[in-house]
């Protein structure tokens, strides 16, 4: 993995055009209407050029062409994702960093596969590459109806939250945060972080819905209840013992049922609206 950062360059002249007509014009008249000069433009940002290579040599450029055709947007990006994201956790853990995060497709300006000689490849350049356009997971299968206006006002949902967060209307939850934390250290390959954060999530998650009273969640609870035993087993699992060796291994498909299950009570106490401050 090659990591290369970039210099923005200044903003665009004042002679860009912005849907047909001269840039420069309209922010002549900007300022007039202002009576003073703007102050000056943001200054640029840098970015970070992240380059995932796969050492196989390719024996002909038709067999290149083949594979670049034949690519496999979703698993080809998540795979190469993953590669920078254990750089990336292991960089966090090597400088006690916090704030070193893993990354997401989606986050990314523009994501691109291709195939070069080693130095162009370095360098982020190729002798043919291909533009890979991102888009959600999340798929309508064939005959499957349009989301509908209750599809629309769940995916409003979070903005509602959020406003009322900001708000002081609502509070989050400490289990909310252990449970993301979990769902990441899962989806990494974590394994035995993800237990421990799950059994965490448990301990205060069960109380904290228990405590709002909420009789639309009772058989939802009850359930968490019936595996907590189950995800504490498997946080113990991953800890060592007293001479320092682990006792065993989590069971990955346990661990990823509790966790789902405790996600799923999560959107169904949002569902139908956030729960007021008490």
């Amino acid at each position: 993995m090659v990591l290369g950062t970039l210099g923005a360059g200044r903003a665009a002249s004042g002679r860009e055009l912005t849907r047909g007509r001269p840039r420069s014009s309209i922010l002549e008249r900007r300022r007039s209407r202002a009576g003073r000069e703007a102050t000056p433009d943001p200054a640029p940002v840098l970015t970070t050029r992240i380059t995932v290579i796969d050492p196989v040599p390719l024996a002909a450029e038709h067999q290149a062409r083949a594979w670049l055709a034949e690519l496999d947007r979703d698993r080809d990006v998540r795979a190469a994702v993953a590669v920078a994201n254990r750089v990336v956790h292991l960089h966090r853990i090597a400088s006690a960093d916090p704030y070193a995060r893993e990354v997401s497709p989606g986050q990314a300006l523009v994501i691109r596969a291709g195939w070069g000689e080693g130095e162009q490849v370095a360098d982020g350049r190729w002798l043919h590459a291909r533009e890979l356009p991102w888009r959600p997971s999340r798929r309508r299968s064939a005959g499957s109806p349009r989301r509908s206006i209750g599809d629309r006002s769940s995916a409003l949902r979070p903005l509602e939250r959020l406003a009322a967060l900001l708000g002081g209307r609502s509070e989050s939850l400490l289990c909310e945060e252990l449970v993301l934390r979990a769902r990441l250290d899962l989806d990494h390959g974590r394994l035995a972080h993800a237990a421990l954060e799950l059994d965490r999530a448990y301990a205060a998650g069960l109380g904290e819905l228990r405590g709002e009273g909420r009789q639309d969640l009772a058989l939802r609870l009850a359930e968490l209840e019936q595996l907590r035993g189950a995800v504490a087993a498997q946080a113990q699992a991953a800890l060592p013992d007293d001479t320092g060796r682990q006792s065993g291994q989590p069971d990955e498909d346990i661990v990823r049922h509790a966790l789902e299950r405790l996600e799923a009570a999560l959107r169904a106490r949002t569902a139908t609206g956030f729960s007021l401050k008490r």
